[in-house]
């Protein structure tokens, strides 16, 4: 039994542990070549996030919904490789949109060379995902499309916020099912549309990438405020101190509504104040990982770990359906 992808998960197989490994090893090579480019300066600022690693969660995915049809199909890796890549380059975007000082536990891209080249860098990797997916044929292309239009969506929808009247808890879930969940279905999806497997199959895995996906970015959500740097690779309470109202945040602010207790008032308008401020910044993580909210902010987690484990049932019994079932466990044990 041996550890392999994102979060130690145990793979019991020795067939299907070495399948993953080859796979993930592939698409390693895959992503070094594919962000290589004849100007230097561009192949450092774009294999920057690269080599500093990271989970490979979506490679992953791809390579366990692989298992379902033909594992060894030639457009298994690539897809894999396109989706890593897009993901990377949301993250360039996404630290200049938050500008963020650290990502996977090295200066972000936009504390390096500032926020012009960090742009440029992520639609860089757009092009090159881009150019492999053109090899893949048309249906990949579209549902590469219609999952980037999904994401995209779900990240300008954050950033309107809700609508009058809209619940924000809702409205935020909603906005994960765009901004997470469509990358993560899309890399259960192309795995078993790849590999050739049943069109019912390629649902169902579809179906459990999008709500795994959500329950991926909750935990995150709970690690931003409760883990330190050293965990979680990046600076705790970036989304506090940028004032982006993640779940435990919208969890207390729905409590305080509700209830009007003094104390969660009070901290409601902590969060409303200036938390570039160090000790202020210092003070509301304090009291937010103490706070209800945050324990809230882990069911739903929970919650939505469960569904996509629900939603795996009608696949037959298998290794990879097992490993499946653990990345279900292995996300909530990231929140716990």
């Amino acid at each position: 039994m041996t550890d392999v992808g994102p979060f130690g998960l145990s793979v019991r197989d020795q067939a299907l542990e070495a399948d993953v490994q080859a796979g993930l090893a592939a698409v390693e090579e895959g992503l070094l070549e594919a962000t290589k480019s004849a100007v230097p300066f561009i192949t450092e600022a774009a294999q920057h996030l690269v080599r500093a690693g990271g989970k490979r969660f979506r490679p992953l995915l791809v390579m366990l919904a692989a298992q379902f049809g033909d594992r060894h199909a030639p457009g298994i890796v690539p897809s894999a490789v396109v989706v890593e890549l897009t993901h990377l380059a949301t993250l360039y975007h996404d630290d200049v949109m938050d500008e963020a000082a650290v990502r996977r536990g090295v200066d972000s891209a936009n504390t390096r060379w500032g926020n012009s080249v960090a742009v440029l860098t992520g639609d860089f990797l757009f092009a090159r995902a881009s150019h492999i997916l053109a090899d893949l044929g048309p249906e990949a292309v579209r549902v590469q499309a219609e999952a980037f239009e999904r994401l995209v969506t779900g990240q300008i929808l954050e950033t309107a916020g809700p609508q009058d009247g809209r619940d924000p808890v809702e409205h935020y879930l909603d906005v994960l099912g765009g901004k997470t969940g469509s990358l993560v279905a899309v890399s259960c999806r192309f795995g078993a549309m790849m590999s050739g497997a049943d069109e019912t199959v390629v649902d169902v895995l579809t179906q459990y990438g999008e709500r795994l996906g959500v329950a991926f970015q909750l935990a995150d959500d709970v690690l931003d405020i409760a883990s330190d740097s050293h965990e979680s690779g990046k600076t705790p309470g970036t989304d506090l101190r940028e004032g982006i109202p993640t779940l435990p945040v919208l969890r207390l602010r729905e409590r305080a509504a509700r209830l009007g207790l003094a104390e969660d008032v009070a901290l409601c308008e902590l969060l409303d104040s200036d938390l570039t401020d160090d000790d202020r910044h210092a003070e509301a993580l304090r009291l937010l990982r103490a706070h209800p909210a945050l324990e809230q902010a882990r069911r739903d987690t929970v919650r939505y770990a469960e569904d996509a484990r629900s939603a795996l049932a009608p696949l037959r019994e298998c290794a990879a359906k097992t490993a499946l079932v653990e990345l279900c466990d292995a996300v909530v044990h990231r929140a716990g």
